[in-house]
């Protein structure tokens, strides 16, 4: 089995890149539990509810990667400050709730730039452990999805990722470009903002575009 052990070089990594992948982050799960916040908020769970979903989908994706991975200690158990951040946005999502509805398009792009950055993050995890390519770029994916299916899964929908929507194929092309860049030896820090750039840009064409995976239609009864 292929590993990317002998061509990435997390040490090479600029500081640059790590301060901006970090803040990132922290903009991506702050958006990712207001988003959740205002689903409890719909069906008007209590404020401990409110914060719990808002963990579960901002924390999740990491969580069940590192549960799948075998990878201690845990995301938030590592860094509390991340849990703290999460909570914070939830019961700041209940004060203003009046008004958040008006900056719909901004979520839709904070949860866009989560996708990528979950996904590169959850790659870099992998990567560190020289797990094989492909469990690479399934633990991005995971990174990247996962907790909005816990979300939709807790709010009685049918997740995201299992509709038609480009979603958890924009997390896999993005983990592809990266793996593959890093693979090919090339500048990390240039292969990472370039995933992280078109994933994003496929993900709101999508958006503005309504583009779809192809379904899966079958209506005939099994005799």
């Amino acid at each position: 089995m292929v590993v990317l052990n002998e061509h990435y070089e997390p040490e090479a990594d600029s500081i640059m890149s790590v301060a901006i992948l970090h803040i990132l982050y922290v903009i991506a799960i702050s958006a990712e539990a207001v988003t959740a916040a205002l689903a409890a908020g719909r069906r008007s769970m209590d404020w401990v509810g409110v914060c719990l979903l808002a963990a579960v989908t901002a924390l999740g994706g990491g969580t069940v990667r590192d549960m799948a991975l075998g990878h201690h200690p845990l995301v938030w158990v590592a860094h509390p400050e991340y849990l703290a951040v999460v909570i914070v946005a939830a019961l700041l999502t209940i004060a203003i709730a009046r008004i958040v509805h008006k900056l719909r398009r901004l979520f839709l792009f904070l949860d866009a730039v989560g996708l990528v950055v979950f996904t590169i993050l959850g790659c870099n995890v992998a990567m560190d452990m020289e797990l094989p390519v492909l469990v690479v770029v399934v633990a991005g994916m995971i990174t990247g999805c996962v907790g909005g299916v816990l979300r939709d899964m807790l709010c009685s929908e049918i997740p995201l990722l299992f509709r038609s929507e480009l979603y958890a194929s924009v997390s896999v092309v993005t983990g592809v470009i990266y793996v593959g860049g890093l693979y090919l030896q090339l500048p990390h820090d240039a292969v990472m903002f370039l995933a992280m750039a078109l994933g994003l840009a496929l993900r709101l064409l999508a958006l503005r575009f309504d583009w779809n995976m192809p379904k899966f239609v079958y209506e005939k009864e099994l005799h």
